[in-house]
């Protein structure tokens, strides 16, 4: 099955049904002129190079419509990182995937400060040059039984690439990941029949396209189950995002637990008291997160986790199974082996080991990139770099980056457990992040990052009853803002760097 042929059979099946609610531009789209717009787009594109063609477009029904248009065209959409650094990610997707037209808004270049750079197309020109004609064939197309439509659009195979997305770069520079219409499908089958989603439920998606997390959650999954999503431009507007929430009643909502914190901080008591689903990844979800929704709003926020790489859902807890701390149960059609790694032997239960995935969900590879795939990709299975175990019930625990363990006197330290417990000890509002500096002469040390200043001594007292003196901070590092990349992420390299700035220039 390929996306853009199932959101035909949606908008034919549901043609007066409303597919999105722009709350950015106040505009309700139905399914019926859902299809008409991507018909017009998909011929706007046939006239740029086949292959590839890049997408920065800010979280609107114009960057959906633009996504599925494209491949209708028989492009495959690359979408781009607006959040952090425009034009710079604008020429490296370029340069990575060879490909020269990149379609964007000039409303969201004046926003950013971003240049117009050679390849850019302007998706206000394009609606601006639609003629009378375009507007009645594509109209008249889309009257078409189903059959007809699917003629008339880009065939293809389910193994075909339906998406290039970059990897966060929060360790090394991004990588170009292929997901195929296969991967993603298989996501949204195995996620969807696992959390119970259908065609009544509405979306509220507040997530940026360029991430796997919206792409594939936000943006395919209400069109593969011909659900109504509701579409905000920007995830840091918390206020306005409660708004929306409490004025359009959203059953499901996805999210990292750093907009979820602004949600909760800045919402009235039960503004999201319809959701039925909240899901939140990308990040360790701390206790005080969840507990804040069941307490404000009745709602019980639900933890998963996934990858880039594997489109994006590997396990999520339920309504029906849902163990707090844990990441939930492995979603049906996917594999998850927990391996040593130092014997490559399958780990025991409660064994902690390296997290590998196996399935339909797992990337074609990295984009021209047969060494790093290799690296990661062997026999089908897919090396997260993360680590993690399973409990007796077979819930999956997640214990953070094997790359963000770190040996202290011998000892494997997580950074990440440092972290989990220092969160619990923090006063309420402020965020934290662990990071390893090396020094040449004193080795390596656990530095801990605060957003505000707090009493060191107490909370280190603290914390020794629940970690080994040697896995405790050596230095505590006040950053008011810890710096975090558009999908809601710390980021650990900016952070780590920050880190060896402050104390270089401190002398330590």
């Amino acid at each position: 099955m390929l996306l853009h042929q199932q959101f035909v059979r949606m908008a034919k099946k549901y043609g007066d049904k409303i597919a999105i609610i722009d709350k950015t531009l106040g505009t309700r789209v139905p399914y019926s002129r859902a299809l008409i717009g991507a018909l017009i787009l998909s011929s706007k594109f046939r006239k740029y190079d086949k292959g590839f063609i890049g997408i920065m477009i800010p979280t609107s029904a114009g960057c959906a419509l633009a996504t599925v248009g494209a491949l209708m065209s028989g492009r495959i959409p690359v979408m781009i990182n607006y959040s952090t650094g425009a034009e710079k990610n604008a020429r490296y997707a370029r340069k990575k995937c060879r490909f020269k037209t990149i379609i964007t808004s000039k409303a969201l270049l004046e926003k950013i400060n971003c240049p117009v750079i050679e390849g850019m197309v302007l998706i206000e020109d394009i609606m601006a040059g639609i003629s009378t004609g375009e507007k009645l064939k594509a109209a008249l197309i889309s009257k078409l039984p189903v059959n007809f439509i699917l003629g008339n659009i880009h065939k293809g195979e389910a193994n075909d690439t339906a998406v290039i997305l970059f990897t966060s770069g929060s360790e090394k520079d991004p990588k170009a990941v292929q997901l195929s219409h296969r991967n993603i499908v298989a996501d949204i089958e195995g996620f969807g029949a696992y959390v119970g989603i259908n065609s009544e439920d509405v979306l509220l998606a507040n997530l940026v396209f360029f991430h796997v997390f919206g792409l594939t959650v936000d943006l395919w999954v209400p069109f593969y189950y011909g659900m109504t999503m509701i579409t905000y431009a920007n995830p840091l507007d918390f206020q306005t995002i409660c708004r929306i929430a409490r004025e359009e009643k959203p059953s499901i909502m996805v999210g990292t637990p750093s907009f979820f914190w602004g949600y909760l901080q800045k919402s009235e008591p039960g503004d999201f008291k319809t959701l039925r689903l909240m899901v939140a990844g990308a990040d360790k979800c701390p206790d005080a997160l969840r507990e804040g929704f069941k307490e404000k709003h009745g709602v019980t926020l639900l933890e998963g986790y996934g990858a880039t790489e594997t489109s994006p859902v590997i396990s999520v807890n339920s309504v029906k199974y849902n163990r707090p701390g844990s990441t939930g149960k492995v979603i049906p059609g996917v594999e998850v082996r927990i391996e040593n790694p130092e014997t490559g032997a399958a780990c025991k239960t409660g064994e902690v080991g390296i997290i590998f995935v196996k399935g339909d969900t797992v990337m074609k590879g990295y984009y021209d990139d047969p060494e790093q795939t290799a690296e990661v990709l062997k026999d089908g299975w897919y090396n997260t770099g993360d680590v993690g175990f399973f409990d007796k019930e077979e819930f999956l625990w997640h214990a953070g980056r094997f790359k963000r363990f770190t040996k202290v006197g011998g000892e494997m330290v997580s950074l990440v457990k440092v972290e989990n417990i220092l969160e619990k000890y923090l006063p309420q509002g402020l965020s934290c992040c662990v990071v390893e500096v090396m020094n040449e002469k004193k080795g390596s040390s656990i530095i801990a990052t605060v957003s505000g200043e707090i009493h060191k001594t107490e909370i280190l007292r603290k914390m020794m009853n629940d970690l080994p003196v040697i896995a405790l901070p050596r230095e505590f590092v006040v950053i008011n803002e810890l710096p975090v990349m558009g999908t809601g992420k710390i980021d650990f390299r900016t952070v780590t760097t920050m880190v060896q700035e402050i104390m270089s220039s401190a002398g330590a």
